[in-house]
Formats: C-alpha cells, structure tokens, sequence
C-alpha cells in the first residue's frame, strides 16, 4: 500500500494528539503495568504479551483527554484510564476466542499462543481487576457507569453472536451490536472525564454523545478496513469478518445494491463463511457502491461527534478530541 501525503498528515496529527496526552498516558502505562502483576505465572505471561502488542491506548487516552478538556486537576483520571483499558483488553482476549482468532495487530493473539482456556481466564482476570480499581475510587456514580458499560458490552457480544451466518441482518440491527460493543465504552470513558471535571449535567451529556458517535465511526471504518486493507496496515488479514460469517456494513449496503447473481454469492459467504469466492464477493462489494456508502455512514457519525464538543470550552484538549473524530474515518480511504 502506497504511503501518500494525506497518510503523512494524518500520522502527524495522531502524533500531535498523542503528544499532548504524553504525560499522562505514561502514568496510565506504569499503573497498567503495575496492576497487571499477578503471583501466577501464566497471567503474567499473557499480560506482557498484551502489552508487548501495543496498541493505540485509543480508549484511555479519550478518557485523559476528556478529563483535561473538563478542567480535572486530580490523578483519578489515571485509575480511570487503566480500568477503562482494562475492560477493554479483557474484551478483545475473549472476542479472540469467540472468534477464533489466530493475529490481532500483526501478532499471534494470546489464544493461538496459550489456547482459548488461558485467554478466557486471564480475561475473566482483567474484568476482576479493573473492578477493584473501580472500587478504590469510591464514587458511585463513577461505579454505576461502568457497570452498566461492562453488561453492555456483554450483551453486544451475544448479539454479535447470534448474527453471526445471518444473511438477513440490517443496519439497524448491526448498529445495535457497533453501540453496545464498542461506542458504550467510548462514551463512558469521555463521560467520565466530564464527571471528573465537574461540569455541568448538558457538556457530561456532550462528552458521552461525542464518545458514542465516535465509536460508532471508528467501528464502522474498522468494518471497511477488512474489505480495503491488509495484515500489515490493520494487524489482520483481508476479509477476516467474512470468513467468520459477519455481516458487516459493508456487506449489509452490497445485499441492497447488487444484481441477483452478486446476491446469492454474497448471501452464501455470509452464511457459510470461508474464503473460497473472496475475490469475487470484494468486486461484487466495490460494483456496488457500499465501501463509500460506508464511509459517509463513517463520516456521519464522525461530524456528530465533532459537533457534540461544541459546547465545551475551547481548548487544545478539545481540539484534539476533534482530531480524533477526523483520524478515525480518515484511516479507511
């Protein structure tokens, strides 16, 4: 894939962002790795391994962000921040399993490497974690959020499940799965920074309307990314989602526009999964229109949440968190 100037731009604006919430971010990294310790040996093991996988922290560093944005002066946005990473790091060793994932960012996930019992476990681990850090906090409000968010995401998870193979899942029934799976735990961790900063009940509801419309976008990109991509700029392999049976934005606008032929191929991939016609159904998604269908429904969501910051003070933290809405649909074409 041919690097351009606008890919250029876009690194240097995510660097930018992350250069602000540098300092932080370290000491959201140090307590991770602190609390990360265990006296047996295996969640060690898989937990270097996840931090060894890096990532792009993008969940707590929202938080921060917000948090900074809101005016926080305290360091409870650094327990925050871990526990929001925690709950989403345990998240992705199950997803790993549940979906029988062999890389995640160009690695071996942690179940290829020490089967799908250890991930299940260490998972199980991460969630009991990053509760008693909830707890040490001692805020209700802080707890119910979160709570509330972890059985959410729980219930995105078997909603995805029950779609997986379904030829006949709509938009509105994937946008069910994209809120509670992913957007929840954006918009809780940007409502949390407001919580933090003490503001006033409208600019909170702004902060977790931009988290949500956020997460909708970037999971919404992350669905293109599967049919536009490769192992080496996303850390999968092109066409992962069909080859589980998932019927992904992408896939859901191509069903409405393609010929009848390009119908039963497509239906067919969703419902017996596997690879072997992969060419065939990526030309009939491309004949169709959906990749930039899916990008506007991607860039809807993404001028939502740049629109939901507009009643917070301005300052650099905001103009980052807007950066953010850009970079995450601008990473997809």
């Amino acid at each position: 894939m041919t690097t351009t100037h606008a890919d250029t731009r876009r690194t240097a604006d995510f660097a930018a962002v992350k250069g602000l919430a540098a300092g932080d971010m370290q000491r959201v990294d140090a307590l991770i790795r602190t609390r990360l310790s265990s006296d047996v040996v295996l969640i060690n093991q898989i937990a270097d391994h996840i931090i060894a996988s890096g990532g792009k922290r993008l969940r707590p560093m929202l938080h921060v962000l917000a948090a900074n944005a809101a005016g926080y002066q305290g360091d409870q946005h650094i327990k925050l921040a871990a526990v929001i990473e925690f709950i989403h790091t345990s998240t992705l060793l199950h997803d790993d399993v549940v979906d029988e994932s062999d890389l995640r960012r160009g690695r071996k996930t942690a179940n290829a490497l020490w089967g799908n019992a250890a991930s299940v476990l260490v998972g199980d681990f991460l969630y009991s974690r990053s509760f008693q850090l909830m707890v040490e906090l001692d805020d209700m409000r802080i707890m119910r959020i979160l709570a509330d968010t972890t059985n959410t995401i729980a219930e995105g998870e078997v909603l995805q499940l029950l779609n997986i193979g379904n030829a006949d899942v709509d938009e509105a029934a994937y946008l069910a799965v994209i809120e509670r799976k992913t957007a929840v735990l954006f918009a809780a961790a940007t409502e949390l920074g407001g919580l933090l900063g003490g503001l006033p009940e409208d600019q909170v509801a702004a902060l977790r309307r931009y988290g949500m419309e956020l997460g909708y976008a970037f999971q919404i990109a992350d669905d293109l990314l599967d049919y536009v991509s490769d192992a080496d700029t996303l850390g999968k392999n092109i066409g992962d989602d069909l080859a589980e049976g998932k019927p992904t934005l992408p896939l859901i606008y191509a069903l409405q526009n393609a010929d009848e032929e390009q119908k039963r191929s497509l239906r067919h991939a969703i419902e017996h999964g596997g690879l072997d016609s992969l060419d065939r159904i990526i030309a009939a998604i491309r004949d169709s229109g959906a990749l930039e269908r899916t990008h506007e429904r991607a860039v809807f969501h993404a001028d939502a949440a740049r629109d939901a910051l507009r009643s917070l003070p301005d300052s650099p933290w905001r103009e980052a968190m807007a950066t953010l809405a850009d970079y995450s649909v601008q990473r997809s074409f």
